[in-house]
Parts: C-alpha cells; sequence; structure tokens
C-alpha cells in the first residue's frame, strides 16, 4: 500500500511551530516513501472555532512550501477534508459499534455524572472514570431494559455513545518512535465518542476518517501518545488494520523545562508562531517567523533538526536533503530544547547564500520605504558588502549611508558624539593628505584606496588607530561595518572626498 499521511489541526488559533513541525515530518516522510501528505481540519468541537485559524493554518503552511496532496482547498479523492463536512457519515459508525456490542448509549446527565465522581472521590479514588466498573451503576443501554433505552431515544432524551472499553485486557502496540507501547485496559476510560446533536467527538472521527483516508502512518505529537491505547481498540472495535503511529518529542523552552509556548516567546523575546497573528476577540498580536525577516527554508530546516537527527554533522540541508535524509528511526524520544539564536544562525546562513541580486532587490525595495533611491546596480554592490555581518534583510539597513549624498554626521547624534571622544588636531593633516592621494587617483578599486592611506600614514607617521576611526566616521558615519576601502570604492572617491571635507569642517569648527 502507497504511503499515505495526514496533518490534522484544528482551526482553534494560530499554528504553533511544534504544529508546523509535525506538518514537516509528515510532509517528509511521505516524499521520501513516494507518498501522500493530506491535510484534514478536524473542526468537531465547533465551540472552540477560531475564524480565520483555518486561513492562518493554509497560509502558514504555504509559506513553509509544505503543500499537501490533498486537502479542503485543493480537493482530492476523499472529499470533504473538515470533519464538519462529514459530519452525516459518522452516526453510521457509532450505530455500527453499538450493533456489534462495543458501544453503548449513555443517558447520564451532568449532575449524575458529578454525583458519581463525587462518591468516587469520597471512597479515595483519585481520578474518578466512566469505565468497566463505574458504568455497572450508571444510565445506560447497558443497564437499562431495551424497552426504556428505545422510548428515551423515541422522545429525544440526550445521551452520548460510550465506547465498551474490554475489562482485563492488555492494549498493545509498537510506536516507531518509542517502541513497545503497553496499557492495561482498566486505565482506559469508556471515552464518549458520539453526541445526540449529531456530531462525534475526536476520537470516532479520527478514527473513522483516517481509515477512509487509507492512512498508513500516524505521525503526530507526544501529546497523542496517552490516547493512543484508546484508539487501537476503537480500531479492534471496528475490526479494522490500524496504521502505524510515531509520538514525536515535544518542543521545550530554551532552559529545556517544559514545553514551548507562547508565553516563552513572549518573555524572552522570540515568535512560537510562523505567521503574524491577531486574535480576533482580545486583539492580542502575536509576531511570526515570517514578519520577523525569517527565511522560510531557514524556518524550515532549523525545525526539521529540533527532534531529528539526520547523522554526521550537517546541519544545513536543502528540501532535497531532508526527503532524501529523513528516517522517523532517527527522531529523538525525548524533548528537543528550543534556541533562539541558533533559529538566527539558521538564517543567517541562508542569508548568505542567497544571491546578491536577490537580496539586493529586497534590499532596493526596503529603502524605498525609507524614501531612499537605490539603483539596481548599487544595492546589488552594497549587498556583497553588507550581508557577511547581517543575519535578516533589514540588518542591511544600516548600510543606508551607501545610498545617501553628503556627510552621514548630518542629524547622527551618536556619530557625532562618537567623534567628539575621537578627534585629535594632529590627525588633520594625514587625512588632508589623503584628499589630495584620492584627487590623484586614476583607478577606484579598494585596493587603490588602502595603498593611499597606507602611503599616507608612512609619510605622516601616525599609526592607523589615529586615523582610520576619524576616516569611518567621516564616511560611514558608524564605527562598525564592511572594511573602509571597500566601502570608499562603493561610494567613488568624489564622494569619499565630500565627506572627507565635511567632518574635517566640522571637527575644525569646535576649535
Amino acid at each position: 500500500m502507497s504511503v499515505r499521511v495526514r496533518f490534522a489541526p484544528s482551526p482553534t488559533g494560530p499554528l504553533h511551530m511544534g504544529g508546523v513541525r509535525t506538518a514537516l515530518y509528515n510532509y517528509l516522510f511521505a516524499k521520501k516513501h513516494g507518498g501522500q501528505f493530506l491535510l484534514r481540519i478536524e473542526d468537531t468541537d465547533q465551540g472552540r472555532y477560531v475564524p480565520g485559524a483555518e486561513e492562518y493554518i493554509k497560509e502558514s503552511l504555504e509559506w513553509c512550501g509544505l503543500v499537501p496532496d490533498e486537502s479542503p482547498w485543493s480537493g482530492g479523492p476523499d472529499d470533504p477534508y473538515r470533519q464538519s463536512e462529514r459530519k452525516a457519515l459518522y452516526k453510521a459508525y457509532a450505530d455500527e459499534l453499538i450493533a456489534k456490542d462495543k458501544a453503548y448509549y449513555a443517558f447520564d446527565t451532568p449532575e449524575e455524572l458529578d454525583a458519581m465522581r463525587g462518591r468516587l472521590q469520597a471512597a479515595g479514588v483519585a481520578a474518578p472514570a466512566y469505565n468497566a466498573v463505574t458504568r455497572e451503576h450508571m444510565k445506560n443501554s447497558l443497564t437499562l431494559s431495551a424497552d426504556e433505552v428505545k422510548e428515551r431515544l423515541a422522545r429525544g432524551d440526550q445521551f452520548v455513545v460510550r465506547l465498551k472499553v474490554p475489562r482485563h485486557e492488555e492494549v498493545r502496540f509498537e510506536d516507531l518512535i518509542r517502541g513497545w507501547v503497553v496499557v492495561h485496559s482498566s486505565n482506559i476510560d469508556d471515552k464518549v465518542l458520539f453526541k445526540s446533536d449529531g456530531m462525534p467527538t475526536y476520537h470516532l472521527a479520527n478514527i473513522v476518517d483516517d481509515h477512509l483516508m487509507r492512512i498508513t502512518h500516524v505521525i503526530r505529537g507526544e501529546e497523542w501518545l496517552p490516547s493512543a491505547p484508546l484508539h487501537v481498540l476503537i480500531y479492534e472495535a471496528f475490526g479494522w488494520e490500524r496504521p502505524a503511529f510515531a509520538h514525536l518529542p515535544l518542543i521545550l523552552r530554551p532552559d529545556g523545562n517544559g514545553k514551548l509556548s507562547k508565553r516563552d516567546g513572549d518573555r524572552l523575546g522570540f515568535p512560537v508562531f510562523s505567521l503574524d497573528w491577531t486574535d480576533p476577540v482580545s486583539g492580542e498580536k502575536s509576531s511570526g517567523y515570517r514578519e520577523k525577516g525569517y527565511f522560510p527554508d531557514a524556518f524550515i530546516n532549523m525545525l526539521a533538526l529540533l527532534g531529528w537527527n539526520p547523522g554526521g554533522d550537517v546541519e544545513i540541508m536543502d528540501r532535497k536533503q531532508m526527503i532524501a535524509h529523513f528516517d522517523l528511526a532517527r527522531v529523538h524520544k525525548g524533548g528537543a530544547r528550543f534556541d533562539p539564536e541558533k533559529t538566527k544562525w539558521f538564517n543567517q546562513q541562508y542569508l548568505r547564500m542567497r544571491p546578491d541580486a536577490e537580496l539586493g532587490a529586497q534590499l532596493q525595495s526596503k529603502l524605498k520605504q525609507r524614501e531612499i533611491v537605490a539603483s539596481e546596480e548599487r544595492a546589488t554592490a552594497a549587498v556583497a558588502l553588507l550581508k557577511e555581518r547581517a543575519t535578516f534583510v533589514d540588518d542591511m539597513l544600516e548600510g543606508a549611508y551607501l545610498f545617501v549624498e553628503g556627510s552621514p554626521l548630518k542629524g547622527n547624534d551618536a556619530a557625532i558624539e562618537e567623534l567628539r571622544k575621537r578627534w585629535k588636531p594632529e590627525a588633520a593633516p594625514a587625512l588632508e593628505a589623503y584628499i589630495t592621494a584620492l584627487g590623484a587617483l586614476t583607478e577606484g578599486k579598494a585596493p587603490a584606496f588602502e595603498v593611499a592611506f597606507n602611503r599616507v600614514l608612512s609619510d605622516t607617521g601616525l599609526k592607523v588607530g589615529q586615523v582610520m576611526p576619524l576616516y569611518r566616521l567621516f564616511v560611514a558615519g558608524r564605527m562598525q561595518g564592511p572594511g573602509m576601502f571597500d566601502v570608499s570604492a562603493l561610494l567613488g572617491r568624489e564622494e569619499v572626498i565630500v565627506r572627507l571635507n565635511a567632518g574635517l569642517d566640522l571637527c575644525r569648527s569646535w576649535a
């Protein structure tokens, strides 16, 4: 059978990066085995539905390049792919389990359920449950006569359908990541599968849909591991072959203590969502990796290694390499600690690999937003100087001085304050001599500027540290940045001379 996997999020809010990683691992596994990657929206719990969440899921996956082969938006042979639109088919499967004596009707009111839990707690039961023992004392089709059950259903009494968990059985299954899992049925309660409003619970809809959609592998987060034995029982109750299970490790906080949450991101200043999100009810805003300036491939590369080791020391991988190397056997059992600084490192590596022309076009666009005109040629040349020190394209905006004419000291209070600390009148003759030397240059590449500068130092007897900081402040308006001879070559000797003269005039005015 062809490999078929699914990512099945609920539209209850923005898609957490842990959810994106689950989608990614499903995608990589499917592509590795020449199979299909499906997306199904699990929206049976309409009370938790959040407007805009489904669209957010779609946009997030598209940004990450994780486009499903079948989905609510692209369709497929198993349409529809929203559980709310599949509502009509679930009742027949609930009825089938009842007919097989694998499930039963339960008519207990909320008050009666509360009373049951109270009695059990008073008797010292720490975790009261509706199970093989307690169901014998409740109002359900196992304790009521067939006629009374029929009457209750006929008059429209509220009910749920519960799974009839067998007594004294071991539930066993092999998890592809964690090995064999064994749970005794006494630790599994009779979960609700179907409600009288016609909606299934997650447990029934999930299994029915996975069966009908021919899902071969269920790859999901470890928060679903406690539910896996229940799902195994439901497959057995139907007599269906179950898919293989693989439960992924948690993504942990940077300190390793507990699951990574939105609060951690807010507190420590990094996103936990792929895209910006505004809560439609509270109006609370959360930042996303896309809007922070991350490349989607860098984000995906980082996520892939949060819990999976492809072997060796390779960290930078493109999509094809990830697919080729992906193996569930190399997914860790333990949680993966998230490192926001490492995430920035990944983006830095991907930025450096981008063609200068591509980055130049992005820088040109961002400068335009600041009303700074930059030619395509100048922007591309500037990127070559700036990108080695940048993590994001926005970081290269600090090189805006490369695109404006005149002194970068104008209105630059920080640079002027730094210049006041460093200015020494004895450096003036060297800078004046350098200006004269630049006027005689016949070649405008960086080495020519360097030769002229070093000759001036030799002639005046001054050291680099006495002149270079002033050169940098006069021409670039900042103490950090690319090499000044490269900057000068990009600006051109005429512009460099203008800026050096402006800096000297300013410093002389302080005398």
